[in-house]
């Protein structure tokens, strides 16, 4: 092994070593307005275009053996713009296919630039690039429907083919997957936790956030540890920004951010959140305490015989985020940041048991804190390396002591994930540009559980050690009209013994202006997964706990997944549709939240899901609409199981998401419905209870998801207004009101036995009410 690791560094030296003299022998690259004035004085025309799309492109000047018209191409090729030629005299110069950087920008650097084939994707602000991806700048975001800012994790369950099989950030399911497939990533950091109020709300604030890309398939090979999406998060500007700063409140919690500019060259930035749900009862909080807080140890006791019980809780949030940006050269520039969140539950009960006062106290703590580092630079206008590096430590912790007896139960899973990258980018001409690297990661887990009565105590650590080898080439041919991207990731797993490797494809052809076909492919393995071991762990309340596969009973997820994709698109109209299949292999039954016969079977299969996403919207003059539909197949296959084959828990074989949304100027109005068909549900027999142990007795079920819920519906409005005081100035309200209608949606069933009578009884979780909020928000 050691031979291996030194191998390999001793490749990555000499291949960096190659790039830095391929450096020294390229031209160096000057501001293209200076470029666009000499050509101006030598041809006498005349270029027009919007200062801010030019200002900080730089590139190396085409060579003097070109025509005009060539130049232009070569421009053109190097920056994404467009260049027309009005007559003999103007050209116009803009950017009709919207474009934006790959890398952040650094002075000196290539614009490596990625078309984006949708500029008005669901929302101003959002797009579709050439890749496949969707690319969120939430400062040029709209609105959409219950949402007054860009939070990302509710933003994009409103993309066909995203949703939550509970309403919640903290379980979002990509083309039925679960949660912890999703690869979360804020500035290079892997985060573990993703939601505040055990998920209704996202960790992630959204007055910080940069860029935001989303990938459901053929994601880039820098991209491992998920056989599902990738959510890849960045705070950092692309450019050394004014100072400015920001507060805002809403029903729920206040927030900030400041953004202090030290010099030209560097800048400091600095955010925080906190919720006032532990001194302030709002109506909103109210709302999201019965959704969250329904058939969980704060709202319900085990034992329905106890009267006189009473509950007081003690709940909040909180996060903060630090940045420092520096631009060491024109062409170098470093970064650091560091993110914490957490979410603390208080609970004090009491109970009067035949004249007996009982008071008990149980709390739960979540965090996750991780920092990040990174160094990249420019040897020329065709090489870019960057280096980086990162830690992510996430926490769980809770404290039970059980009302109806003297048992107390302490469980702690704490995660800590640290990595290191680095990769280089070659434009080996103007139509391709050669991406590689090497990642490592070191990621150990720990769970622990002690029990006072009886006397128990368990401590397991895991840790897993990964190297990967990654090179991908991106290829435009045809005058932009043909975009390849192959990848290739290797993995060596240490520990495990263990060589995977994960090809990925981007492939986009655009036909005519208007028509292009979309492929895209990948393999992708996971080894870091979440399972539930008792649905009471955690205070019921986060469940879940992290694990790392042994390659034994504990899998590697696998995943492969192939899609085709068409789209027209035209300043009116933009329909697009994807079909997919997808295979997740190495999936356990303890990582699907059953809640039927198999809660406490452990055994591994896969799952595999067919299905189209249609999204058809219709852009009017102040108004456009859009209207999706998703069609899916997901079923598991466990083969020791009798059926073997059955659906999947989050199967949701029908969704249509609407939206009407009304956004000029300063005024935006949204209002839109989501309706889907209901998940399966395991019902019990006629036969409904076995009574062979009359202590214990057990439910007759069904075969597992026999049965669908009832449909979901739901109708969500959300408004606001900026009021521009100065050009630094500005004041902006929102109003959301999320199910409008109040319909009261079942969102999971289970059932369970009533010892009292020997009966069995369904536990219904229904989903959030009728919630209104308001915002305000401060920008000077």
């Amino acid at each position: 092994m050691k031979k291996i690791i030194l191998r390999l560094l001793l490749f990555l030296l000499l291949f960096f070593a190659g790039q830095s003299v391929l450096a020294q022998e390229e031209g160096v690259v000057v501001p293209l307005k200076e470029i666009l004035t000499s050509l101006s004085n030598q041809y006498q025309i005349q270029f027009n275009f919007l200062e801010d799309e030019v200002k900080y492109i730089s590139v190396t000047r085409p060579s003097s053996e070109l025509n005009l018209s060539e130049k232009l191409k070569f421009l053109s090729n190097r920056t994404g713009l467009t260049f027309e030629t009005i007559n003999d005299r103007y050209v116009v110069i803009s950017s009709q296919k919207p474009t934006a950087a790959i890398h952040d920008s650094i002075e000196g650097l290539p614009i490596l630039l990625q078309e984006t084939v949708i500029e008005k994707y669901l929302a101003k602000g959002i797009s579709k690039t050439v890749e496949g991806n969707l690319a969120i700048k939430p400062k040029k975001f709209g609105i959409l429907p219950g949402l007054t800012e860009a939070d990302v994790l509710q933003t994009m369950q409103q993309v066909p083919g995203i949703y939550s099989a509970d309403e919640t950030v903290s379980n979002i399911n990509v083309r039925s997957g679960t949660h912890d497939q999703n690869l979360f990533l804020w500035n290079g950091i892997r985060m573990f936790q993703t939601g505040h109020f055990f998920g209704l709300i996202s960790a992630f604030n959204p007055s910080l956030s940069q860029k935001i890309t989303i990938s459901k398939n053929g994601s880039s090979a820098f991209y491992g540890e998920s056989v599902s999406s990738v959510i890849d998060i960045s705070s950092f500007p692309e450019h050394i920004e004014n100072t400015a700063s920001s507060i805002s409140s809403n029903l729920i919690g206040a927030q900030f951010n400041s953004k202090i500019k030290i010099s030209n060259n560097s800048s400091f930035q600095v955010s925080g959140r906190r919720s006032f749900t532990d001194w302030i009862n709002s109506p909103t909080y109210q709302k999201y305490y019965n959704r969250v807080f329904q058939n969980t140890i704060v709202t319900n006791i085990e034992n329905s015989e106890i009267s006189n019980y009473h509950t007081d809780e003690k709940f909040y949030f909180y996060d903060f985020t630090a940045q420092y940006q520096h631009k060491i050269t024109s062409r170098t520039e470093a970064t650091a940041a560091f993110i914490g969140i957490n979410n603390s539950l208080d609970l004090d009960q009491k109970m009067t048991s035949e004249e007996i006062l009982r008071t008990r106290n149980s709390n739960l703590s979540q965090q996750n804190f991780g920092g990040a580092v990174s160094l990249k630079t420019a040897w020329n206008d065709n090489n870019f390396s960057k280096i980086s590096a990162y830690i992510s430590y996430y926490n769980l912790n809770s404290r039970n002591e059980a009302v109806e007896n003297s048992q107390t139960l302490v469980q702690q899973n704490t995660v800590t994930d640290m990595g290191l990258r680095i990769e280089n980018s070659h434009q080996l001409n103007s139509d391709i540009i050669l991406n590689t690297g090497y990642q490592y990661n070191e990621i150990g887990v720990r769970n622990f559980e002690n029990i006072d009565n009886p006397g128990f105590s368990r401590s397991i650590k895991e840790v897993l050690r990964s190297h990967s080898l990654i090179s991908e080439a991106e290829m435009h041919y045809l005058n932009g009209n043909l975009f390849i991207k192959p990848g290739l990731r290797f993995n060596y797993i240490e520990e495990l013994e263990k060589y995977i490797f994960e090809p990925r494809l981007q492939f986009n052809y655009k036909l005519n202006q208007e028509i292009s076909v979309e492929v895209l492919g990948e393999l992708k393995s996971q080894t870091a997964s979440q399972v539930i071991d008792q649905q009471q762990d955690f205070l019921g309340l986060e469940k879940r706990r992290w694990i790392l596969a042994d390659d034994r009973s504990i899998p590697i997820q696998k995943s492969r997944q192939v899609s085709i994709g068409f789209t027209y698109n035209t300043s009116e109209w933009l329909i697009s549709l994807d079909n997919f299949y997808k295979k997740v292999t190495g999936i356990m039954t303890r990582s699907q939240a059953f809640q039927n016969q198999l809660e406490f079977i452990k055994i591994n299969g896969d799952y595999s899901v067919l299905g189209s996403e249609l999204l058809i919207q219709k852009n009017f003059d102040r108004f456009y609409s859009w209207i999706s539909y998703n069609l899916s197949s997901s079923e598991y296959q466990f083969d020791s199981l009798i059926p073997s084959q059955f659906s999947n828990n989050f199967q949701i074989i029908h969704s249509v998401n609407w939206a009407g949304i009304y956004d000029w100027d300063n005024l935006k109005i949204a209002l839109g419905t989501k309706w889907h068909s209901g998940r399966p549900e395991t019902t019990p027999s006629t036969n409904l209870l076995d009574l062979s142990n009359p202590a214990k007795p057990e439910i007759h079920y069904n075969f597992p998801n026999n049965k669908n819920l009832s449909d979901y519906f739901q109708v969500n409005f959300s408004a606001s207004y900026c009021w521009n005081w100065s050009q630094k100035t500005q004041l902006e309200l929102g109003v959301s009101v999320l199910n409008v209608l109040n319909k009261k949606n079942t969102i999971s069933r289970y059932y369970r036995v009533n010892t009292n009578n020997n009966t069995v009884e369904s536990v219904n979780t229904y989903s959030l009410e009728r919630t209104p909020n308001i915002a305000v928000k401060f920008n000077f």
